[in-house]
């Protein structure tokens, strides 16, 4: 399924046009909102949690200056279209979700300066694309069971950055929480799960939750937080996306 984000653009398109045939100053001119593509695409599990998020992001976007299209397909991953956006966001994605060449595409885009913003399952996606592996900075490996949503308390590694700033030096919240595999050791750990403080953390004391780095020309930022809708309307939970957003749109 393709969620409607052409008409949406010819609005941004014709709102540019106005605006550049009306006179004003520097100072007066209107700034063009920043677009942000929501990918939603799942080839495995579903999470019920999907429509929260872009319900949220949509939210986060009109409050904060930039407008958020969804996908559900991968035939909006072409040069052209990619590069309408400042940002590509893969929610809960799972599995296969690209062909090859709109693979090629996503990596000409972040390689051209694009940014990527992985949300909660974007680790459970492309197994077999080991670029995507290093851009999203490790895999999904398995996550407790019986019940897969506990409570657990993350470490606050760095509050240097916008995600994390508004956090005290600890964050006790309620998810699902992912073991990983393959991590890559170029990340900037921003977010670290205390395993002692809940059961089924198989990744010891070195366990990353959220992270950053500049990667292949663009900017790249996962945060394993999202699976339950409750988590979307966490304040600092929204607090921590949207520092993300901010600085994959480098805003800060």
């Amino acid at each position: 399924m393709r969620i409607f984000t052409l008409s949406l653009l010819a609005f941004c398109f014709m709102f540019q046009m106005a605006a550049q045939d009306t006179p004003t100053t520097e100072s007066e001119a209107k700034k063009m909102p920043e677009l942000v593509l929501i990918f939603t695409k799942t080839k495995g599990w579903r999470h019920k949690s999907i429509e929260k998020g872009v319900q949220t992001l949509r939210e986060l976007g009109r409050q904060n200056g930039f407008i958020a299209l969804q996908t559900e397909s991968g035939e909006d991953f072409t040069a052209s279209n990619l590069k309408n956006y400042k940002l590509v966001v893969f929610l809960s994605t799972t599995l296969d979700v690209l062909n090859d060449a709109q693979q090629r595409a996503f990596e000409s885009y972040i390689k051209g300066g694009g940014a990527f913003l992985g949300i909660h399952a974007a680790s459970d996606t492309e197994f077999d694309w080991p670029w995507y592996g290093k851009l999203v900075g490790g895999y999904f490996v398995s996550h407790p069971n019986d019940p897969n949503v506990r409570q657990a308390k993350i470490d606050v590694v760095s509050k240097a950055h916008p995600s994390t700033e508004h956090l005290q030096d600890s964050w006790t919240r309620t998810d699902e929480w992912y073991n990983f595999k393959d991590l890559n050791p170029d990340v900037t750990v921003l977010l670290n799960l205390d395993e002692t403080t809940y059961e089924g953390g198989t990744n010891g004391s070195n366990h990353p939750i959220a992270w950053y780095h500049e990667f292949d020309g663009g900017r790249a930022f996962y945060t394993g937080g999202g699976h339950t809708e409750e988590s979307y309307d966490e304040p600092m939970f929204r607090q921590h996306l949207l520092g993300a957003i901010e600085w994959c749109l480098k805003r800060k």
